[in-house]
């Protein structure tokens, strides 16, 4: 699943982020989705997440 598009990562989704510090490096942070961040429908570099954990990145992977 893409994680550009808000609908496909609602809260409780298991995800891959990249928190913005690591977006050069594209070093990528597992976690839970707890709360969605961004309002629009679709974003294209992911939807921004804040995680279970506190850590508050962009989608890059949705994991089944």
């Amino acid at each position: 699943m893409e994680g550009t598009i808000r609908k496909n990562v609602p809260a409780g989704t298991h995800v891959m982020v990249v928190k913005k510090e690591h977006q050069r490096t594209g070093q990528l942070t597992e976690g839970i989705v707890k709360d969605i961040l961004t309002n629009s429908a679709v974003h294209h570099r992911g939807i921004k997440v804040r995680l279970t954990d506190g850590v508050v990145g962009r989608v890059q992977e949705v994991i089944k």
